[in-house]
């Protein structure tokens, strides 16, 4: 019970300093500590983080660092996606999960190393700077919608997507600082 609190403490702060850390630590740990499969660890990891994350929209909320309306849409495409990632988790066998799982680590680790500066000038979802809220169009719904697709897929199916995704697409593809980026993932 002592690991489960320990390790619930230490990806709690990770999660709210960089806005990932709930699949991409919390599965592996409850594999590790609990000796779970992927498909078992996944749900576990996403209520745990679930519930942290509700703190973080509270304090976004209140510092007015959420980008309320891209939030729901990426949500709204990603719930259904979500489904089929968890019927394909339940059909897969669990050593092809934990492939999938290694091989998105090590794609995200490899961006992390060779990760090259993002000129926020050419982003396509643009922040209008008036009023600090997306310029809403095709490309900019499109974009998100296709964030929250992966971000809802892969949740499903390896219990990585929120901040693990979403913070690295949404720092790619628009041009909100960062505390906003952790904030709406």
């Amino acid at each position: 019970m002592f690991t489960l609190i320990f390790e619930g403490f230490v990806i709690g702060c990770l999660l709210g300093l960089t806005g990932a850390g709930g699949g991409i630590l919390a599965v592996p740990a409850l594999m590790t500590s609990q000796g779970w499969d992927v498909a078992q660890a996944a749900p576990v990891g996403l209520l745990a983080i679930t519930l942290a994350a509700f703190v973080g929209v509270i304090q976004g909320l209140i510092q007015q660092h959420i980008r309320y309306k891209a939030a729901i849409w990426i949500a709204l495409i990603s719930i259904p996606a979500a489904k089929y990632g968890i019927y394909l988790a339940q059909i897969i066998s669990p050593q092809w999960l934990i492939f999938a799982f290694s091989i998105v680590m090590f794609i995200v680790a490899y961006r992390i190393v060779f990760n090259k500066v993002i000129d926020i000038d050419d982003a396509p979802c643009k922040i209008n700077q008036q009023t600090g809220k997306f310029i809403w169009n095709i490309q900019t719904a499109s974009i998100l919608g296709g964030i929250g697709l992966v971000a809802g897929l892969l949740t499903g199916l390896l219990g990585v997507g929120g901040g693990f995704i979403i913070v690295p697409a949404m720092r790619k593809f628009t041009n909100l600082n960062l505390k906003s980026i952790i904030a709406t993932s």
